[in-house]
C-alpha cells in the first residue's frame, strides 16, 4: 500500500478530494489533513483518513509525517500558509516529493517540488477551444505533443479520404470519433466532414499533418511551396519557342497568383534574353545564370531560396531522363508546357490506373482545376482492377460535392491514351511517382498508362507527387 498526504483548504482542494474518492485503486491510502473538517459522505474508511488540524502547525504535522508517504499533494487558498506548509515538510521530510496547486506564480528550486500552474492550465484548457488550434494531450504520454485531436472541416484535403491511401510515416490516425462515437480506423474506413481524429506520432511531424488536414482550396501551389518557378536551359529548349513558353508561365502566373521566378541557364540569345528581361516586374523575377554551374546544386539551392511550389519546363526538357530525375527528386510539382495554347484549356483529364495514387494528390488537382477554372474528367477504361478504380470514382464524386465542382466519368472499352490523342484543350495531370523516372525505351511494352505520359507528350501535363 501506498500512503499519500492531502493537505486541503478551500473549494478547489475539496472538490479535488471528491474526485480521488471517485477513482478507484486498492493500491493507494489517502491521508487527508484540513483546517475544517469537510465530510465526505462516499469516501470508504479503510481509503481515506481524515485529519482536523492546521497544517502550519509544526509540531501537529511532524507527528503524522513519522509514517512514510510516498508523495504529498497541497491545495490550499492562502499563498503564505502554502509556503510555510511546504517549508515544514521539507524540514521534517528532506525527500518527499510535493505537488503544489501553485495560485501565485510561487517559484521553487527543489526538484522534488512540482509546481502546478493553475494560469497555465487554465489556459491552455481555453485555447483547446479556438478554432484552428491542434488540441495536444496535457496529461498522457510525454505532454510534448506526440498525442493530438484534429477536427476534420469540411474542405479539408483529408475528407473523403480513405485511409489505406494516406501515408502515415512517424505518425498514425489510432482512433476517429464521429457523431460522439468511437470508431476504430481500418484501411478501408473513409474520413468524413466533422471527424475528429486522435494523431500519435512526432510532434513536428503532428504540425505538418495538422496543417495539411486544415488546408483548403485556393492555397496551390501550397503545401509544396510559395512561388513558380519556370526553368529554361537554353542549351535544350528551342530558342523559337522561348518567348511563348515564357508567355504560358506569365498566364499560369496570373491564374495562380503567386510570385513568378524565370531561371535561365546556359543563357545563349541576346533577343531572347532582352525578352524575357522586359517580363520583370514586382511578381515577375528574373534571374539569368551566366556563369556555367552544375545544374542539380542550382536548381536544389533555388527551390529552397525560394521556396518553389510549382516548377514549369519545356516538353523537351522533361523528357531529359536527367532533368526528370532531377525533377522527381525534387518532390515539387511539375508544369510541362506544350507547344500548345495554355489559355484555351478547359479540361483535366486523368487516366484511372491499377493504384489508389490518382486519390492520394485527389484535393491537388481540385485544387488546381478550381484556380485554372477546368473541368475534371476521369477516363474508366475496363480492366481487371475494377474494384479499386470504383474507389477512386466514389471519393472523387464525393470531393466533387463538398468543393462544387462536377466531374465527368467517361467509361469506354478502347485505350485511353488514343483516345485523348483526338480530344483538343486539355491537360493532363498525373501522380509524380518512381516509374515516370525511367528511360522512356522501357516503357515501349508496358500496359501501364502513367509508363506511356509520354505518348501525349503534345499536350500540357502537371505531374504531382504523391505525399501527404
Amino acid at each position: 500500500m501506498k500512503k499519500i498526504l492531502i493537505i486541503s483548504d478551500g473549494n478547489v482542494g475539496s472538490h479535488f478530494i471528491r474526485r480521488v474518492i471517485k477513482t478507484y485503486t486498492s493500491e493507494n491510502i489517502y491521508y487527508v489533513v484540513q483546517p475544517k473538517a469537510v465530510e465526505f459522505e462516499d469516501a470508504n474508511p479503510a481509503r481515506f483518513k481524515f485529519y482536523e488540524f492546521d497544517p502550519t502547525s509544526f509540531h501537529k504535522l511532524a507527528n503524522l509525517l513519522k509514517m512514510e508517504f510516498v508523495q504529498v499533494l497541497i491545495a490550499m487558498d492562502n499563498q503564505s500558509d502554502t509556503e510555510i506548509t511546504i517549508k515544514n515538510i521539507r524540514a521534517i521530510k528532506k525527500q518527499v516529493r510535493i505537488i503544489v496547486l501553485n495560485k501565485w506564480s510561487l517559484e521553487n528550486e527543489d526538484a522534488n517540488v512540482v509546481m502546478v500552474n493553475t494560469k497555465e492550465i487554465l489556459s491552455s484548457r481555453l485555447l483547446d477551444y479556438l478554432p484552428n488550434v491542434p488540441v495536444i494531450a496535457q496529461n498522457v504520454g510525454l505532454g510534448a505533443g506526440e498525442i493530438m485531436e484534429v477536427l476534420v472541416p469540411f474542405g479539408s484535403s483529408f475528407v473523403y479520404r480513405h485511409i489505406g491511401v494516406i501515408e502515415q510515416k512517424n505518425w498514425r490516425i489510432v482512433a476517429i470519433y464521429r457523431n460522439r462515437k468511437l470508431i476504430m480506423p481500418s484501411r478501408r474506413r473513409m474520413i468524413q466532414p466533422n471527424d475528429l481524429l486522435l494523431l500519435v506520432g512526432d510532434p513536428d511531424v503532428l504540425k505538418s499533418v495538422y496543417r495539411a488536414i486544415k488546408r483548403e482550396l485556393g492555397q496551390f501551389p501550397e503545401p509544396f511551396g510559395s512561388n513558380l518557378y519556370l526553368l529554361i536551359d537554353m542549351n535544350v529548349v528551342n530558342h523559337a519557342t522561348i518567348k511563348e513558353l515564357v508567355r504560358r508561365a506569365v498566364f499560369a502566373h496570373k491564374k495562380f497568383k503567386h510570385n513568378l521566378i524565370i531561371k535561365v541557364v546556359n543563357p545563349g540569345n541576346i533577343s531572347v534574353l532582352r525578352y524575357i528581361k522586359n517580363c520583370r516586374n514586382e511578381n515577375v523575377i528574373i534571374d539569368i545564370e551566366y556563369e556555367p554551374k552544375e545544374l542539380q546544386a542550382l536548381f536544389y539551392a533555388d527551390v529552397k531560396i525560394y521556396h518553389i511550389g510549382l516548377v514549369i519546363v519545356s516538353k523537351e526538357m522533361f523528357s531529359s531522363y536527367k532533368i526528370r530525375k532531377l525533377l522527381y527528386d525534387a518532390h515539387v510539382p511539375v508544369l510541362k508546357i506544350s507547344d500548345r495554347p495554355l489559355a484555351s484549356v478547359k479540361d483535366v483529364a486523368l487516366i484511372l490506373a491499377d493504384n489508389r495514387d490518382l486519390e492520394k494528390v485527389s484535393t491537388t488537382i481540385f485544387d488546381i482545376s478550381a484556380q485554372m477554372g477546368f473541368n475534371i474528367e476521369l477516363y474508366n477504361y475496363e480492366n481487371e482492377h475494377q474494384e479499386i478504380i470504383e474507389q477512386v470514382i466514389e471519393h472523387y464524386n464525393n470531393l466533387s460535392a463538398i468543393f462544387s465542382k462536377s466531374i465527368k466519368v467517361i467509361k469506354d472499352n478502347d485505350n485511353p491514351i488514343r483516345v485523348l490523342k483526338k480530344k483538343d484543350n486539355f491537360v493532363q495531370i498525373l501522380p509524380f511517382t518512381s516509374k515516370l523516372t525511367a528511360r522512356r525505351m522501357y516503357s515501349v511494352f508496358s500496359t501501364d498508362s502513367e509508363k506511356l505520359y509520354h505518348k501525349l507528350d503534345d499536350y500540357h501535363q502537371i505531374f504531382i507527387p504523391v505525399q501527404l
